[in-house]
């Protein structure tokens, strides 16, 4: 395939990726081509990948049961919610290590180098953009009001911290990590809030994020796709709206250009073209910065929002690069 509109759109997710669905729908109603494929499964079950270079230049295919890619032909790459890069079973060990990373490494690096393509977002800037110390970080540069926040893992700063915070304190994980109980049961691990007297010695074995405890009246998410902004409101009993999202409420809200433009700002620092924005709003009307999430699920937001997102989505991916 080549040709401006005729260049494919690649989607890289899961099989059970139904938000994905929903921006699939509209490429194919608007007849742009689309390859989807899971790398870090469909590889070893069927599809293959691979890739020359030279001093002219590179070149190299993308095949699946049902198409073949021109890899140097692909208008956009949408890195979605792709599997983990794992090794085939039946594999001793220390060979499933070597061949998950040489997975990783291999494919992950051509898919992440595709000439001329618009990639969302690219694979690298989402891992950069996960570190939290870096999303606080770009946040203050960028303009937006940042809880006061401490990571360490020294026991006695944290307390001293805790302490400090005339409002309160809460804990935040520094990443989604899996976590099992003694029993072997798998739990989530929530915004908590902390008292300066729960915390341990056991403190000190990672570090931890504590951050002054905003007195909001309601949470915004604002989902960011290019330069357009769709936010919503959500009114929540919980501190943390993720554990019981049956309870929350959520509803559209206008986003003040005081926070417009931050994120536009933070966006072009971390190269990102999709962010998933977190704040905290108070009853003075000041909007606190929790977190940007480059990969965020968008789609449990009120339909119209989900179609408004799903088709800025659909039009990033059908123009490609602007190069």
């Amino acid at each position: 395939m080549s040709g401006g509109r005729h260049r494919a759109v690649l989607v890289l997710t899961n099989p059970y990726d139904v938000t994905a669905d929903v921006v699939l729908r509209i490429l194919a109603d608007r007849r742009v081509p689309v390859v989807r494929v899971d790398p870090g499964a469909d590889l070893r079950t069927g599809a293959s990948l691979s890739a020359t270079y030279r001093t002219n230049g590179q070149w190299g295919t993308l095949r699946t049961p049902s198409r073949e890619l021109d890899i140097t032909d692909v208008r956009s790459v949408w890195v979605r919610r792709p599997s983990p890069y794992e090794a085939p079973p039946g594999l001793a060990d220390h060979d499933a290590k070597f061949v998950s990373a040489q997975a990783f490494w291999g494919t992950g690096g051509i898919l992440a180098c595709l000439p001329g393509a618009h990639y969302v977002n690219h694979p690298w800037r989402i891992r950069n953009a996960e570190y939290k110390p870096a999303q606080l970080a770009a946040a203050a540069r960028c303009g937006f009001l940042v809880p006061d926040t401490v990571i360490t893992a020294d026991p006695d700063e944290a307390r001293e911290f805790c302490a400090n915070q005339p409002g309160g304190a809460v804990y935040k994980p520094l990443w989604d990590s899996r976590y099992r109980n003694a029993e072997g049961t798998a739990q989530q691990v929530w915004v908590r809030g902390v008292d300066p007297s729960e915390i341990t010695e056991a403190v000190s074995a990672c570090p931890h994020l504590f951050q002054a405890k905003v007195p909001k009246v309601f949470d915004v998410r604002v989902t960011a796709v290019g330069d357009r902004l769709f936010g919503v409101r959500i009114d929540s009993p919980d501190l943390d709206w993720r554990h019981r999202q049956d309870l929350m409420t959520c509803t559209p809200v206008e986003i003040p250009e005081a926070v417009a433009r931050p994120v536009a700002a933070y966006l072009a620092e971390l190269g990102l073209v999709f962010g998933a924005f977190d704040f905290a709003v108070t009853s003075d009307g000041a909007w606190y910065f929790f977190e940007c999430n480059a990969n965020g699920q968008w789609a449990w937001q009120p339909a119209e929002t989900t179609a408004a997102i799903a088709d800025a989505l659909a039009d990033q991916l059908e123009k490609g690069s602007d190069t």
